[in-house]
């Protein structure tokens, strides 16, 4: 303490005074309502992503509910292939990883039987149907998936639109091809469609058939799950899709 001086303490006064006046002065209304105050007002109110000092979190609106139909599930067997294995099954199993990964993005998913009594006015942000294609050999050709949409439903664009998605992103995902020219009346006149309320839009997916695709349908459902799940995700983010021939029935 021999360095203390009355003229030391002098000077830390009126170092600390002077500093306190220079902040009242800048703290003006003027300042106080400025653009560049409220710039740094608005980013204390964004939300904090390091864990310190939380902010107050934003409500947001319920995410998207989506049907998911497993195909005979609850009705009958399906397509039945010489070795026993039912199209129900790889239905059912497809369908249900299908749900558990949207489940997991954060929305709200309901799996749905065939003839399920709750597809009576069903009203939903999407619904798609699964299904499974012969198990006999047809032709070498008889390989590849199928989508249509509910084209009777009012809002058919939207269906269209959903179809475009499932098209084009089960196609990136699984490498099958689409084949659309052996779409048939029960998928474009599918039960479900005239049962939900006309303001969902759906559509029915054939995921290949239970001979030639046999082992993607089988030894991978996790692949060909992803495949209707991105279709979905991009419908519900309004992605966009590339052309594809005949995706789509006017």
């Amino acid at each position: 303490m021999k360095d203390f001086t009355p003229w030391r303490a002098f000077q830390s006064i009126f170092g600390v005074a002077f500093i306190v006046a220079t902040l009242f002065t800048m703290w003006t209304p003027s300042k106080l309502f400025s653009n560049e105050i409220f710039n740094e007002v608005m980013l204390t109110m964004e939300p904090n992503t390091s864990g310190d000092n939380p902010q107050a979190t934003i409500t947001v609106g319920p995410m998207p509910h989506i049907g998911i139909v497993a195909g005979h599930w609850g009705h009958d067997s399906g397509a039945v292939c010489p070795d026993g294995l039912t199209e129900r099954d790889v239905n059912l199993r497809i369908a249900t990883m299908v749900k558990q990964a949207l489940i997991q993005e954060g929305y709200e998913v309901d799996l749905l039987q065939e003839f399920d009594e709750a597809l009576n006015q069903y009203e939903a942000f999407a619904l798609v149907s699964i299904h499974s294609d012969s198990c006999e050999f047809i032709n070498e050709s008889a390989t590849g998936f199928k989508v249509a949409p509910a084209i009777s439903l009012p809002n058919k664009e939207k269906s269209n639109r959903l179809t475009a998605c499932m098209v084009d992103r089960y196609q990136r995902t699984t490498g099958l091809d689409f084949h659309f020219n052996t779409i048939t009346d029960d998928m474009t006149q599918y039960h479900a469609f005239d049962e939900i309320n006309s303001n969902t839009p759906a559509a029915i997916i054939e995921v290949g058939f239970m001979n030639l695709d046999r082992e993607i349908l089988t030894k991978q459902p996790d692949l060909v799950a992803d495949g209707i799940v991105q279709g979905i995700l991009c419908y519900i983010r309004n992605e966009p899709t590339a052309p594809q021939e005949s995706q789509s029935t006017e």
